[in-house]
């Protein structure tokens, strides 16, 4: 089994290095992969006209009016509300990526790869905007009366005839496949159980019956309930999260200022952190920053509009404005904080790659240990470690739920509302088993999960690309009618 394993991640690594490190030399050896997620972004931007920038107050507007309930488009066709659906998507994104994966980026790309996560959220919120825009635009009513939408639908229905619908099934098909094995599934629920582990000891199958149990009593009650949880489940868990970050920025706020030049210093040149010894290259910087960056916000993936299209709205503007918050508040806010937290606290120098081999911290450990250095312990309870744990529980939890939903989808674009039930078991049992690996090998889903996040940006990009012009052309007739979004 051993052997297999060894195999299984040398080839898992290898195509994922390929997917997401291999670029012509004529663009400068950066990944094909990055170029095309942060093109797409660029092109989006200028597309709406930096739609990131002139909505961004209103945006911001139309959120805080969905939290404290006073959204009037909650009476339009859809399955939640737009704040709920924004929630959902939040609950998909904020996952232990934002834990496990933004220490992962910085020790295998320094911290230089901070900055590439923010360059590609800049962008990343114009993709999410437009992804929003043409779910709802191109959703569908399902068999059982619920709203079904995303890059199945938009590239079915927006692009049309075969090769639009060989791209739905392509995104469908690779959707299905990494909400099951990849990073939306048992990368979570492994996170959670180690950090339980290393924290607390406690039997990593132990936390992998609870999580199963939690996340299956919610999905089977469907988009609505999940919006329901989510609504309750993400407000708080990001709430949690920043304080305890807050708390160890305050402690070491001297070394906040430090800790931005260096972020970009060892942006444009990693030896800035490390030293000429460590064997991290600016190219690792991009890539790593980028591929954890869509990881964590999954801007370009696809993921979200497949959630915003449930929402009760009309008006494909307005949900792609809120939707576009979504990837603000995942990486400009929390993989930030992360980042900044491992940083001030130079929990960073404990994770080194020489010569291309860890011999340091990663993972949920890196950020652990970067919490414990500055919060206190009582009576050997380690607070930061308990900040962490917690916060990967609640991390993961939300992710399981809104991937379920996502793999939902999926299946159901390409069996029908049949295959729902059977998918939902699925889940749930690959959860459980993905909560007991332990080492080097659990590697193998984040290598999946990278693979999976490609193949799945691919049909999506494409659409996008394909229907630009549509997105355009409903922005600028919403710039044009000065329409304001918030009513």
């Amino acid at each position: 089994m051993t052997e297999f394993l060894d195999t299984l991640l040398h080839y898992t690594g290898m195509i994922s290095d390929h997917v997401w490190g291999w670029g012509p030399e004529f663009l400068g050896g950066l990944p094909l992969m990055v170029l095309l997620l942060i093109g797409t972004g660029i092109l989006l931007t200028f597309v709406t006209g930096f739609v990131q920038v002139r909505r961004f107050l209103s945006s911001s507007k139309l959120v805080m009016l969905g939290a404290t309930g006073k959204d009037q488009s909650e009476k339009e066709q859809g399955d939640i509300s737009p704040f709920q659906a924004l929630m959902t998507a939040l609950a998909a994104t904020v996952g232990n990526g934002n834990i496990a994966g933004v220490a992962t980026a910085i020790a295998t790309g320094g911290p230089g790869a901070a900055f590439w996560m923010w360059i590609t959220a800049i962008f990343g919120m114009a993709t999410k905007y437009s992804e929003a825009v043409l779910g709802v635009k191109y959703r569908k009513i399902a068999e059982d009366g619920t709203m079904s939408g995303g890059p199945m639908y938009y590239c079915q229905e927006g692009i049309g005839g075969r090769f639009g619908k060989g791209l739905g099934i392509m995104f469908a098909v690779s959707g299905g496949i990494a909400a099951l094995i990849g990073t939306g599934n048992i990368f979570q629920s492994n996170s959670m159980a180690v950090a339980f582990y290393s924290q607390y000891s406690i039997p990593q199958w132990v936390t992998g019956v609870v999580i199963s149990a939690l996340t299956g009593l919610v999905i089977i009650g469907g988009i609505k309930r999940i919006g329901v949880v989510a609504e309750r489940l993400v407000p708080s868990m990001i709430i949690l999260y920043f304080l305890g970050a807050i708390a160890v920025l305050l402690i070491n706020a001297p070394e906040i200022p430090a800790a931005f030049v260096l972020i970009f210093q060892s942006a444009f040149s990693p030896q800035a952190a490390f030293g000429a010894a460590v064997g991290i290259g600016v190219q690792q910087a991009v890539r790593f920053g980028v591929a954890r960056g869509i990881l964590s916000n999954e801007s370009g993936l696809g993921t979200a509009p497949i959630a915003h299209g449930a929402a009760r709205t009309k008006d494909p503007v307005r949900q792609g404005s809120i939707a576009m918050m979504g990837t603000f508040i995942d990486t400009i806010i929390v993989c930030t904080l992360t980042s900044l937290v491992i940083v001030v606290t130079g929990s960073y120098q404990e994770s080194i790659f020489m010569q291309g081999e860890e011999v340091g911290l990663t993972s949920t450990a890196l950020t652990s240990e970067a919490f414990n250095r500055s919060l206190p312990s009582v009576g050997g309870l380690q607070f930061g470690g308990l900040i962490v744990t917690l916060g990967s529980f609640l991390f993961g939890l939300s992710t399981l739920i809104g991937w379920s939903y996502y793999g939902q989808q999926c299946a159901e674009y390409l069996f029908g509302v049949r295959i729902v039930r059977g998918y939902r078991i699925l889940f749930v049992l690959l959860l459980f088993l993905g909560s007991l690996p332990t080492g080097a090998h659990v590697q193998i889903v984040t290598n999946i999960g990278d693979i999976g996040n490609a193949l799945m940006a691919i049909p999506n990009l494409i659409g996008l690309l394909f229907l630009s012009g549509i997105v355009r052309q409903l922005t600028i007739e919403s710039y044009r009618k000065k329409e304001s979004l918030i009513s």
